[in-house]
């Protein structure tokens, strides 16, 4: 059964046309960001419970696949895990530069698939290889694709589940002024993180 829906993706909006059923980076695509100081913080102990690190944990996180084509309709995917439902209708990923967010600017489209146990170890490995690296990485997991009817990007067959989906934007985000109920775009650069402040250190040091 056909049900239209919307979706997005990077900071990144994509359109959700269609759930579709299938038969059944650089080097790793879904690393995590390191505190570019990689300065040691210490973590204090709150009684009765117990520290795990440093670093912000939600979990579970999803392991989305995107399926995307290239210039030359060589299919890409690649997996994903800073991304959800943002809303009744819409997805978003924020993705860093890849040759998935590379594909999506010049399709404006791509599929959303899941990872599921019985597929984990091609799913990770289309995490793991960057297909600027290895164009070829979706027939070398074993995989095979349809093009999709509905947008201009593949559905791999081997997942059971493809969301078919067009980009709604691939813009700054807007924010919402209450003050004069406007809204804004983000845009313009202001600072530089972990370094505009050191202005101040500086000259406390003098």
């Amino acid at each position: 059964m056909k049900k239209f829906m919307k979706s997005s993706a990077f900071v990144l909006t994509g359109a959700l046309l269609i759930a579709a059923c299938g038969n059944k980076e650089q080097k790793s695509e879904a690393n995590v960001n390191e505190n570019p100081t990689q300065e040691k913080v210490e973590v204090k102990a709150v009684e009765g419970r117990k520290n795990f690190s440093d670093k912000a944990i939600i979990t579970p996180l999803p392991a989305i696949m995107i399926a995307t084509w290239d210039e030359n309709k060589n299919p890409d995917v690649m997996m994903a895990a800073w991304g959800g439902q943002c809303g009744p209708k819409h997805i978003t990923f924020e993705l860093s530069k890849h040759k998935t967010t590379d594909n999506i600017r010049l399709k404006k489209a791509f599929t959303i698939s899941f990872a599921t146990k019985g597929d984990i170890a091609q799913s990770d490995y289309f995490g793991i290889v960057s297909g600027n690296d290895v164009p070829d990485k979706v027939a070398k997991a074993g995989f095979t694709i349809t093009p999709s009817p509905n947008v201009d990007a593949p559905i791999i067959n081997e997942y059971k589940l493809t969301l078919e989906c067009k980009v709604v934007t691939f813009d700054e985000p807007v924010i919402f002024d209450s003050a004069k109920n406007e809204y804004r775009v983000v845009g313009e650069k202001v600072g530089t993180a972990w370094g505009s402040g050191k202005t101040i250190q500086e000259r406390e040091v003098k």
